[in-house]
């Protein structure tokens, strides 16, 4: 495991309205989560691999649907995959120093909380593209659906 990955197991309460997760706890984590995004994924998409130079970390939460994380510890050169969502309610702790994306096996909705605010004048966002070699493998697909940015990396 990579040092400072966390697996955090959700539990879900459910009843005849439907049901109720905690996401995320202040007491989880040493850093302070300090933005929460909410994005939407059409299945094969890829968003990844971002990192962070200043040591943004991130808790991945996929909400409904199913997504395969991946990260990559760019110091020692380990792996971590894992799908999470609907089958598995699992949300993934990635520090900084690692690239993280994950891939929509289904259409969607990905949480990210993450310690760092993002400032578009600043940004500490960088690419290591989806088909690096130590990652490649790690995929459901070999024709995502990328950003432009993440294109542009491969």
């Amino acid at each position: 495991m990579i040092e400072g990955l966390r697996r955090i197991p959700l539990q879900r309460f459910e009843d005849e309205r439907g049901w109720f997760v905690e996401l995320n706890r202040a007491s989880w984590h040493e850093k302070a989560m300090r933005q929460t995004n909410v994005s939407f994924s059409r299945a094969g998409v890829i968003r990844g691999l971002h990192f962070h130079e200043r040591g943004q970390d991130d808790l991945f939460v996929c909400v409904q649907g199913r997504a395969r994380v991946v990260v990559l510890d760019l110091e020692s050169g380990e792996t971590f995959t894992e799908d999470i969502g609907d089958e598995n309610p699992v949300a993934i702790y990635v520090p900084g120093r690692c690239a993280h994306g994950f891939e929509a096996l289904t259409d969607l909705l990905f949480c990210y909380h993450v310690t760092e605010e993002y400032d578009p004048e600043d940004p500490d966002e960088h690419v290591v593209p989806w088909d690096d070699p130590r990652v490649v493998d790690l995929w459901s697909t070999r024709s995502p659906i990328l950003s432009e940015r993440d294109q542009a990396a491969s």
